[in-house]
């Protein structure tokens, strides 16, 4: 299984901690905000199902700009073979 090696950038770490401290950030932005987070400095690659959310909030239009960064740093890191 190919891993990706990508790490989350410092731009996309402090937006994720904001989120995460936000109390009427959406349930899914806390789940990519904490996925975001867990891959800045650890070998963590996105799971199957998030990777799936976040291609879902990508399409969507009902998402915030912020929710959609989120989803495009933890898609960029999940598993190059799916």
């Amino acid at each position: 299984m190919a891993k990706n090696k990508k790490k989350t950038s410092n731009k996309i770490a402090s937006l994720a901690a904001k989120t995460l401290k936000d109390k009427n950030a959406s349930k899914i932005a806390k789940e990519l905000a904490g996925s975001a987070l867990s891959q800045k400095q650890s070998k963590n690659q996105t799971g199957g199902d998030l990777e799936e959310k976040a291609a879902k909030v990508l399409k969507s239009k009902k998402y915030s700009e912020e929710t959609k960064q989120l989803a495009a740093s933890v898609l960029s890191q999940a598993n190059k073979e799916r």
